[in-house]
Formats: structure tokens, sequence, C-alpha cells
């Protein structure tokens, strides 16, 4: 089912917002913004976000902050690789619009959480453009097997 999110197939996105919006189901939303950490390209980041984003927020209440994110260029994709390029270099990857975010709550959600490393870099990016980070949330944790 992860793997089905992270194509963008839209069952999987209805299941992973439907999934959230449970979770979300007693926390007030209506004057935050849900943004999700970049994929590792522009097309993969419209193809699992911009559905996701749009169903989340109507089901929870919450402000979609997809349109103000723009992933500019690619990076290799951290839970495979091992290498942290949007955490060394998140300047290069994306674009915040600092205008839209600041002095605004946000939730921040991203898909898989391996160290935390990409998560708490966008995290930081976003509290640099001036955005009050709540909350963080993730679809899935990779295990490593030994």
């Amino acid at each position: 089912m992860i793997l089905g999110f992270k194509d963008g197939r839209n069952v999987y996105s209805r299941w992973a917002a439907r999934l959230f919006a449970q979770s979300l189901a007693m926390t007030d939303l209506h004057n935050v913004i849900i943004v999700c950490v970049p994929a590792s390209t522009p097309s993969a980041h419209v193809r699992r976000w911009k559905r996701f984003s749009r169903e989340l927020c109507k089901c929870t209440g919450a402000i979609n902050g997809f349109d103000y994110i723009t992933v500019k260029g690619s990076r290799k994709r951290a839970h495979v690789t091992g290498d942290y390029e949007l955490a060394t270099n998140i300047k290069h990857y994306i674009h915040i619009d600092p205008d839209y975010f600041r002095g605004k709550k946000v939730l921040v959600i991203d898909d898989i959480y391996t160290t935390g490393q990409s998560s708490r870099s966008f995290i930081a990016a976003m509290e640099a453009a001036g955005a009050d980070v709540v909350m963080a949330m993730f679809l899935a944790k990779t295990r490593q097997h030994r």
C-alpha cells in the first residue's frame, strides 16, 4: 500500500489521506496549513502529494499548502541511497513561499521516516521562511533488517 501511495496511485492517496484524517480527528486544524516534505523530483512530488494534500484538507478542514512549496530540482532518494541531499542542500531543491507561510501554523507530513534528517531539514527551512511548525507526522518508518 505504501509503494502504491509513493507511486501516486489514486486509491492509495485516498487511503493515506483517510488514515491521517482518522489520526487527526480530535485536532482542530482549521487555521493550520498542511505541507508535505518534497519528493525527490518535481514530477514525483506532484504525483505523490497533490491529490493526497487536497483529500486530507477536505477531510480535516486544514488549509492546503501544496501550491506554496515548489520542487526545483531532483535529488537521490534518501531512504534508498542513504544520501541526504535534502538535508545538506535544501535551497537547491525546493522553494518555500515565505510571504504565504510567515506567522502561520504548519503541520508537516512525510511518507517515510528513516532517520528524520530530511524532515528536520525541511522543518528548519519552513521555520526559516517564518512558519510555526506545530507538528510532524509520517505514514511509515523504515525498518532495517540485519
